[in-house]
């Protein structure tokens, strides 16, 4: 539906000019944006002629998804107000900003989690996050990450005034928290970001995390608080990314780590930042990847273990490869490498880091080497990061066999290639993740030049209902 705009909208025209987009092609985007979260959308050349020439403003989600149409076509982010929609936002700075002041950072956090985000999905049901579907802006990480780094931590937290009705926090409360976090952890790993368990998340910030934060606490309490809240805001954020949800994840990560500055806690810090480089490289924001890596890097320099360091330059080795640096890569990667084999039982590591283990260290270097085009590194590192049982992280399996496919097809042995490719789909067929959905769709578009090979017609048909399923 649509309402009236008054006069032309002469600054999405201007913008579609630019960007060389015709009105048909502008309406296929934007279907194909929303089909990806969950719409049905039937916006044809006449919609947009009306957007353009009558004023018409799109109702819902429609204005975030024609930005991110243009985007995608200009190759930076552009702005509603960039195209003439900016009075069709109703909340454009929800969860972006990044307040100096702790009674600030709250509300901040806590209008993110109680906005209505369009309901939680459930069997059939469309995705938590489809009403952020805006344009991904990397650049609206610079602020934050830049704050944090100049202050990791806040001077204190302690809140003495509670809101009306709201009661004096305790440890017992925030156990609570960190309970609901592991259990997040487990279940997305096991079911994917997009399963309607997943829903709990953000649940549990608007009806459990929300009135802590605003009830009374010591500095002691509150840091613990702050973290506790910042680890679920982080997982809420990975399994928006996972869903495919770019813009609602960007802005939950934005929130949990200015959640852990006020935990003081540098690690969980790192951590969140770590998320936001995976993700920046994800969306081909190579070079944002890797400052948001070394940044997390810098700050934790004596501070964290030897395996989260691990970690951190991990990712810093992804967002390397993704830009075609062979020797940056090669080095994080060595660095990684020695800093895990450092790692010893009884090191205080923090307990979101306990997925990470060499077989993980193995399933990144493997996409890496994939990015980089060296397909028996690939194949080295993929034989070891199969190793381990997949019980608990079938996720990570599923994505594991589509990068062995890549490189078995790379390496000349199409037979290997769509053996590894059916496993992954029938691991992807018991898991909600649009993030695996991807991957064995780019892996179905390289075997496109061997589409006449009965395995590979067999292993489309299997993938034909994954890839038919609403994202």
């Amino acid at each position: 539906m649509n309402r009236e705009h008054r006069g032309p909208n002469e600054k999405l025209g201007a913008l579609l000019g630019v960007a060389g987009i015709s009105n048909a092609g502008l309406a296929r985007r934007v279907n194909d944006l929303g089909a990806q979260r969950g719409l049905t959308l039937r916006y044809d050349k006449t919609s947009v002629a009306r957007w353009v020439t009558k004023g018409m403003v799109p109702q819902g989600a429609a204005p975030h998804l024609i930005a991110a149409a243009i985007a995608g076509k200009l190759g930076r982010p552009v702005p509603l107000h960039e195209i003439g929609l900016a009075d069709a936002d109703p909340a454009p700075e929800v969860g972006l900003a990044f307040p100096r002041d702790v009674a600030e950072a709250v509300k901040s956090a806590t209008d993110l989690w109680r906005l209505d985000l369009g309901g939680r999905r459930g069997p059939g049901g469309a995705g938590i996050w489809q009403s952020l579907a805006g344009s991904f802006a990397v650049s609206a990480y610079v602020t934050p990450a830049s704050r944090w780094l100049i202050t990791p931590a806040d001077a204190t937290v302690a809140r003495d005034a509670p809101a009306p009705g709201m009661a004096h926090v305790g440890h017992t409360d925030v156990t609570k928290l960190r309970e609901a976090a592991e259990d997040a952890r487990r279940w997305d790993s096991k079911y994917g970001g997009g399963d309607w368990r997943s829903g709990m998340v953000p649940e549990c910030l608007r009806v459990e995390a929300a009135p802590l934060l605003l009830g009374s606490y010591s500095d002691a309490v509150g840091r613990s608080l702050f973290g506790a809240t910042a680890e679920l805001t982080r997982l809420a954020g990975w399994m928006a990314f996972d869903t495919g949800q770019q813009e609602a994840a960007q802005r939950y990560y934005i929130q949990a780590l200015r959640l852990a500055r006020a935990a003081a806690d540098v690690p969980l810090g790192g951590y969140v930042l770590a998320s936001m480089s995976l993700q920046a490289t994800y969306r081909n924001f190579a070079d944002e990847g890797v400052d948001l890596a070394q940044a997390a890097l810098e700050r934790n320099r004596g501070l964290a273990t030897a395996r989260t360091m691990s970690f951190f330059h991990l990712v810093e080795a992804r967002a390397h490869a993704k830009a075609g640096e062979a020797a940056a890569c090669g080095a994080s990667l060595a660095a990684a490498e020695g800093l895990l084999e450092r790692a010893r039982e009884g090191d205080a590591d923090p307990g979101w880091l306990g997925f990470y283990s060499y077989d993980r260290l193995a399933a990144d270097a493997a996409e890496c080497y994939r990015d980089l085009k060296l397909p028996r590194q690939v194949q080295r590192f993929t034989e070891q990061a199969l190793a381990r049982p997949t019980e608990e992280f079938v996720r990570s399996h599923g994505l594991r066999l589509v990068v062995s496919a890549v490189a078995e097809l790379e390496s000349g042995n199409l037979d290997a290639c769509c053996a590894a490719g059916v496993k992954a789909v029938e691991v992807a067929n018991r898991i909600s993740s649009a993030r695996t959905t991807e991957y064995v769709r780019d892996l179905l578009h390289r075997l496109e030049p061997y589409n006449d090979e009965p395995r590979v017609l067999e292993l489309r048909e299997r993938a034909r209902p994954l890839l038919a399923a609403p994202a």
